[in-house]
């Protein structure tokens, strides 16, 4: 005799085989997302009223799914689009130190902005006057629309007189999803470490999805560029950490491995001897991370000395996490305009704090990279710098670049909108925004 379903049982049912078709409907006009649509396990949730995602799985309210399905089915469609595009352009994971209310309302308006640029049929809706004004401001921005753009443009609207109402009613016109489960800085070890592995999960995601709009070709239609467009510029951010990563070295360090240490064995031998272990666990195990490399900070007129400080200050915090660094690493930092203007070594914690507390900025004329590279290659030749792992260079990236590639990994790290074609081709770049550094956080 077959088992009688509950209520419960009936709607989670037919609410996950509605998401099925939903997923379906939207694959028949965007075929290049097919990864991505299928990239969150459905996930019934009474403690939502809408969708909520944290990267891995997608939770939904099935009273809500049941009644939308009926009532407006495109709207469905939109709200699933919606919070997979979170997860493709990594809006859970990059916000930073930024507010985030104000975050999570620029993300809102980045998504819908790309799905009404779409015009799909699937998505369809007709643009309340709200959304086609903001539409307009943003695109005469000249700047590629993303999240930290909206972000910023947000942020300085917030100052304005009746800035709070203006952005209350768009918070109205542009909620969609609820990002109650989107990770925080807070959140315990486990969780970070779940955040860790569900954003290296879509960041391939979004790779495999370029490649396939790309492979597409001429079959790209009308509208479909504006995603390309904005998959590009949110794949492109990444955490300042992660980006530090690509530095790291593998080395041995004192440390017992817990891989190659069986503990039963260990305590075995205490019992059994008293206080002789039959095996010692390894003094030494293997890792990944930064030895010795050069931090050079463009000291010109055209930089800012607070965002330099506010850098540094979220490099110190960098530092003193022991996944990332040795215990005998060595950072080197440089401030040079259009010649190094000072030069200081630091190799522990203490040496940091001391160094953030007396920061000046020496400099202030043109900017020329030049000179730094000149002077850590007679670095090298010195013997001074034996290890280096690579070069960062904190720029505004307005100034002249060396011809010639350097023997080791080097990188921009550029404060603003950059030429990209100025860039040598052999240079790692990376875009940071102001606000990330900024760690001051508001409510809305």
């Amino acid at each position: 005799m077959a088992k009688v379903k509950t209520q419960t049982e009936w709607e989670v049912e037919m609410s996950e085989k509605i998401l099925g078709y939903t997923r379906n409907e939207i694959y028949l006009e965007l075929r290049f997302l097919d990864i991505a649509l299928s990239g969150l396990a459905p996930r019934a949730d009474g403690a939502v009223s809408t969708f909520a995602t944290d990267g891995t799985y997608l939770n939904f309210s099935t009273e809500q799914v049941l009644r939308v399905f009926r009532q407006n089915p495109f709207f469905l469609n939109r709200l699933y689009l919606h919070t997979v595009l979170h997860c493709l352009f990594s809006h859970l994971w990059i916000g930073g130190n930024r507010t985030p209310a104000l975050w999570h309302l620029a993300c809102d308006i980045a998504v819908e902005y790309v799905i009404d640029g779409m015009d799909k049929a699937c998505t369809r809706r007709i643009l309340s006057f709200t959304r086609s004004e903001l539409y307009r401001k943003l695109e005469e921005s000249g700047t590629a629309v993303s999240a930290a753009v909206v972000y910023r443009m947000l942020l300085a609207a917030e100052q304005e007189d009746g800035g709070r109402e203006r952005l209350l009613a768009l918070e109205k016109e542009f909620y969609t999803d609820d990002h109650r489960y989107w990770p925080k800085q807070q959140d315990d070890s486990a969780k970070q470490q779940a955040a860790v592995a569900s954003q290296k999960k879509w960041n391939k995601i979004a790779r495999q999805t370029s490649m396939e709009q790309q492979r597409r070709g001429d079959e790209t239609q009308e509208g479909e560029e504006l995603l390309a467009a904005q998959l590009a510029a949110e794949r492109g951010r990444r955490s300042y950490r992660d980006f530090l990563k690509k530095f790291a070295v593998r080395r041995e360090e004192l440390h017992a491995d817990p891989d190659e240490f069986d503990l039963n064995y260990y305590t075995y031998g205490l019992k059994l001897y008293g206080n002789l272990p039959l095996i010692e666990p390894l003094e030494s195990r293997e890792a990944k991370k930064i030895r010795e490399f050069v931090i050079v900070l463009d000291t010109s007129d055209s930089t800012s000395g607070s965002l330099v400080e506010q850098f540094l200050r979220e490099t110190v915090s960098i530092l003193k996490q022991s996944d990332s660094f040795f215990s005998d690493s060595v950072i080197r930092v440089l401030q040079c305009d259009n010649q190094v203007r000072g030069d200081v070594t630091l190799t522990g914690e203490r040496e940091l704090e001391q160094f953030l507390k007396e920061f000046r900025l020496l400099g202030g004329g043109g900017t020329d990279f030049r000179p730094a590279f000149s002077y850590i290659s007679e670095l090298r030749e010195r013997g001074e710098l034996k290890y280096l792992n690579g070069l960062l260079y904190f720029t505004d990236g307005k100034g002249t670049y060396p011809k010639m590639r350097p023997d080791y990994p080097a990188a921009f790290l550029f404060l603003e909108e950059y030429e990209e074609e100025t860039v040598p081709p052999w240079a790692m770049r990376l875009k940071l925004e102001p606000e990330e550094f900024v760690t001051e956080e508001k409510e809305l």
